[in-house]
This record gives structure tokens, C-alpha cells and sequence, in this order.
């Protein structure tokens, strides 16, 4: 029950939005042009999402633990969604699906994107100051084999993340597309995000900056015992996932986990996953000797467009170089977060 206590442990004042729990949020209106809704412990935050009946709305969660699912639809575009404190463990919004949780209405199970306890398909979407968390561990589910439990699931161009925490276990942040043809645009600066297979993954254009990436503990005997990266990018789409003057820990012994491994769907077997890590920090707990792997055998890494730059720490020494593609110094210049985002500047 380990991530159920972290949650808990963060929450001041222990606050608990009851389960189920739906009363109307309350509406202030700002002195700017933006709008605001409140939600209070009590309250429901997908209540207060269904209530924006338009553009530029912000929803500011006040300290809790709400215990939900919530989905942004498309057509919420603009929305802000933030903590009332600049502490992102004050606000926590957290579920325990996972992909092969069996729906309540017979109909099957969740599959990895419907595990999602957050999940947004608005364009414009900016969510900051606090934690989206799917709290499912395995050991309470020996029967269930579809173990994927995500926290976030993000479609919608120019959706950005600011200072917020991201916790699950496998697959815990999907970073996706709205369309196989469509290259959306996501943005994640000071963010935490921890996990253990393949917890950051996807086949949207995703930069992350000044984060810190953490991989768990893993009670298993073989390694590795997960990756940190999985991307599936279109092989149209120039930009995959960049992470760039981040930091990668982890909780296990050092070398039991990879930095990536390419995600090639069933769906979308012409994929080629794109991931540059660059001007980074790697512990030890990345294999510096052999840091990528396989998902596949019939679509090896070295086939795909992974390359590293400037990384730092035990886990970036290269030793064997055939097995770290490095990018030259032009290359290095267009792959930024401005090349990335094009006309789109969160940033500035």
C-alpha cells in the first residue's frame, strides 16, 4: 500500500473529498477577464469541468485528496486547472484503474487509455501546482494480467504541465495525439513523474524541461525492471519526446533499468519513436553500458531515432559508444524546446 500512504502523507490538513460526492462548485468571478470555479473538499473536480461552458475558464482545486476520474473534452478548450498552493502535494487527484480492471457494466475492461485517472483531449490545456496519481498496485490484483495504470492521459495540442506531480507505476503519463496524423504539442516544465515500465510513453511532440524522472523500486528478480521512456512517433512527425536539463534517480540498484525502449503499436506498425535526452543528469540506476532495449525484435532500437547530448551523471558514461548515438553539435541546435514547439512559446 505504499503509494496510498505517499498520498496521504502530502495532504495538509488530511482533507478527503468523498467518493462520489458531486455538490455544484462554487463560481467566483475573477477581476480579469478569466473566469473561475472553485472546488473544495466536498466537491467534485469533474463537476466543476462539466459546469465550463466555455473558452479560458480556470478551476482552482483547493487542498484535498479527490478521489476520481476526470476527463477534459475537447470542447473545454482553454481550461486551466491548477492548486490553490504552489505545492503540488497539497492538491491530489488520484483513482486505481488499470487496463485490466473489469468495467461495472460488463462491457469489458478498461484498456490503458481508459485506466487514466486525468484525461484531457483540449487544445490549450494548462494544469499546474498539483498531483495526478492512479494508486492500483499489482500485488492487491494477482489476477489481473493488464497491469498498465495510468495517471494522465493527453491529447489536444498545446497542453502544458507546470510544476506538477505525476506518480504511478507502468504507463504512468500518456503522451498522445488526438489522430495517427496529428502532431500535437505538450510541454511539462518542473514536473515529477515516477514509475517503473515504460512510464513515459507516446507519440506526441513532448519536451520536458527541468524535470526529475524517478524510477521505483520493483519487487522482481530480473532486470531490467522497467524503462523510463517508451515513445511511438509518427515517422512523419521530425519531433518525438526531448528531454532536456532534467534529472533521472532511481529507488532500485543501479543498472536495473533502461532509458528507453521504442513503442511501435500494433495499430501503427509504420511508427519510428523519436527521444533525444540531452543536457541531463542520469543516475546510476540507468544501464550506462546498454541503456535501450527492444520492445519487439522485429523493430530494434537502432533502427529508431534515439540520441543522447551533453548527459552528465554514472548513468551517461559511454563505454560502449555504438550503444549511446550521440548527436553532433548542429544536430544538438534543432533539437530545443523552441524547434520542438514551433510558434507555441509556454516557455516565455
Amino acid at each position: 500500500m505504499r503509494r496510498r500512504t505517499l498520498l496521504a502523507a502530502g495532504i495538509a490538513g488530511g482533507l478527503t473529498a468523498a467518493l462520489g460526492s458531486t455538490p455544484t462548485p462554487a463560481l467566483a468571478l475573477a477581476s480579469g477577464a478569466r473566469p473561475v470555479r472553485h472546488v473544495r473538499p466536498g466537491d467534485s473536480v469533474q463537476a466543476a469541468v462539466d459546469a465550463v461552458d466555455g473558452p479560458g475558464w480556470t478551476i482552482v482545486v483547493h487542498p484535498g485528496t479527490y478521489r476520481e476520474v476526470v476527463k477534459v473534452p475537447e470542447d473545454k478548450a482553454g481550461l486551466t486547472l491548477r492548486g490553490a498552493t504552489r505545492d503540488p502535494r497539497d492538491v491530489v487527484i488520484v483513482y486505481d484503474n488499470a487496463n485490466g480492471t473489469p468495467k461495472p457494466d460488463g462491457s469489458g475492461t478498461y484498456g490503458t487509455a481508459g485506466s487514466a485517472t486525468f484525461t484531457s483531449a483540449a487544445p490549450g490545456l494548462t494544469v499546474r501546482d498539483l498531483t495526478l496519481a492512479n494508486d492500483w498496485l499489482r500485488a492487491d490484483h494477482p489476477d489481473i494480467t493488464g497491469t498498465q495504470a495510468v495517471a494522465a492521459y493527453v491529447t489536444g495540442d498545446r497542453s502544458s504541465f507546470g510544476n506538477v506531480r505525476l506518480l504511478a507505476h507502468q504507463d504512468t503519463l500518456f503522451v498522445d495525439t488526438t489522430a495517427l496524423d496529428a502532431f500535437d504539442r505538450q510541454y511539462f516544465r518542473h514536473c515529477y513523474i515516477e514509475g517503473d515500465v515504460d512510464f513515459v510513453f507516446g507519440r506526441a511532440t513532448a519536451v520536458f524541461e527541468d524535470c526529475h524522472f524517478h524510477t521505483l523500486q520493483r519487487a522482481v528478480d530480473f532486470t531490467p525492471k522497467g524503462m523510463v521512456f517508451a515513445p511511438s512517433t509518427a515517422r512523419a512527425n521530425p519531433h518525438g519526446i526531448l528531454a532536456v536539463r532534467s534529472r533521472i534517480t532511481s529507488g532500485a540498484e543501479d543498472g536495473a533499468y533502461k532509458l528507453a525502449r521504442p513503442w511501435v503499436p500494433s495499430y501503427e506498425t509504420t511508427a519510428r519513436p523519436s527521444l533525444v535526452v540531452r543536457d541531463t543528469r542520469i543516475g546510476p540506476g540507468i544501464d550506462a553500458v546498454a541503456p535501450y532495449t527492444d520492445m519487439r525484435e522485429q523493430y530494434p532500437w537502432q533502427a529508431m531515432r534515439f540520441r543522447e547530448y551533453r548527459n552528465s551523471g554514472p548513468g551517461a558514461v559511454i563505454t560502449v559508444p555504438e550503444n549511446r548515438p550521440q548527436l553532433t553539435y548542429t544536430e544538438a541546435r534543432l533539437n530545443t524546446r523552441r524547434t520542438y514547439l514551433g510558434d507555441w512559446r509556454p516557455y516565455a
